[in-house]
């Protein structure tokens, strides 16, 4: 498949933006004004641009517990994600949810979940509603290895074979759950279903961290569903970096080889993919520099935004809130 050099880079890019965000979040996080607990993305960053970047605006994303690159490569705001993370009124969630529990209507990413798998089911409604609409949408949902040991997952793939919907789920692999390694959970290494026809369902388990095997694996699974062929299921092999939560002062020790770790980081997916892109002569280290210090001030700026908002009202209490 050829990819232009402009998409290419507007991939890198999107990459790389998500990476300074969390390496921001990192940082600060000990000083208290994160009221949240956080889950970061460093090291699965291809996962979230190469499969986004195969979807269009009005196309619907769930999301999980380690959302924030799925939210900002969907487009969400940058200013509301971190207001959130703030529990600022102005975040995406009004205060509220935290960073656990992003959402942004506007652009498709219809909310992310604390719950382990509770993503999972909603994507499939959507993938529903997406047909009883008739329109030509699709629905992607994001859950990690943790989330596939739960039943949810095989209803909702049995009920989306056969209903024939048009939904796509993203499994990233990144070998933890929690301090739980998958081998320790799961028997043999493929967590994706076999022996099931691709005629009912696409299935593919690539390397989460080669950031153009994901787009173009998500862009097949995109135009299948587009063109009513039913569910995909890939599973992307990546790596956190960091630990399960938090920052790196507060990562449990002893459960990860620090060999492992290192080999991981050895994999980066932002440091291999702009290699390529030098190599390719396609990324100048002056464009490289230009977007490096456009993404410095968008998160300055961003947390000066979330630092001066306003806490929600305490009248805002009982709101949002669904009672029998």
């Amino acid at each position: 498949m050829f990819i232009s050099p402009e998409k290419k880079k507007k991939i890198f890019f999107s990459m790389l933006r998500i990476r300074r965000i969390q390496e921001r979040i990192e940082s600060l996080y000990m000083q208290d004004e994160m009221k949240t607990p956080v889950h970061l993305y460093i090291g699965q960053e291809a996962v979230a641009a190469g499969v986004c970047e195969a979807l269009k605006k009005d196309d619907y994303i769930s999301s999980n517990h380690r959302g924030h690159g799925h939210y900002l490569a969907k487009g969400g705001s940058l200013n509301a994600m971190i207001a959130e993370l703030h529990c600022k009124r102005t975040g995406c969630s009004k205060g509220c949810g935290g960073s656990m529990h992003l959402i942004d209507v506007s652009v498709g990413h219809l909310g992310s979940s604390s719950i382990v798998g509770g993503g999972i089911p909603i994507g499939t409604g959507l993938g529903l509603a997406i047909q009883m609409k008739k329109t030509k949408q699709v629905s992607v949902i994001f859950f990690g290895d943790g989330a596939s040991d739960e039943g949810v997952l095989y209803e909702s793939l049995n009920f989306a074979i056969l209903k024939k919907l048009p939904v796509i789920y993203v499994l990233e692999n990144n070998q933890w759950s929690v301090c739980s390694h998958k081998s320790s959970r799961q028997a043999g290494d493929n967590v994706f279903l076999k022996g099931i026809s691709p005629d009912c369902l696409f299935t593919a388990k690539i390397d989460g961290n080669d950031v153009m095997t994901v787009y173009e694996t998500a862009l097949n699974a995109v135009e299948r569903a587009r063109s009513g062929f039913g569910p995909s299921f890939i599973q992307f092999d990546t790596y956190r970096i960091l630990g399960h939560a938090g920052c790196a002062t507060q990562d449990t020790k002893g459960y990860r080889d620090e060999s492992e770790i290192a080999l991981w980081k050895s994999r980066c997916p932002v440091s291999s993919f702009k290699k390529t892109l030098s190599k390719e002569n396609i990324l100048t280290k002056a464009e490289l520099d230009s977007v490096e210090q456009l993404i410095e001030t968008e998160i300055d700026d961003s947390f000066v935004f979330a630092r001066k908002s306003p806490l929600p009202a305490p009248e805002d209490l009982s709101k949002f809130l669904f009672c029998e």
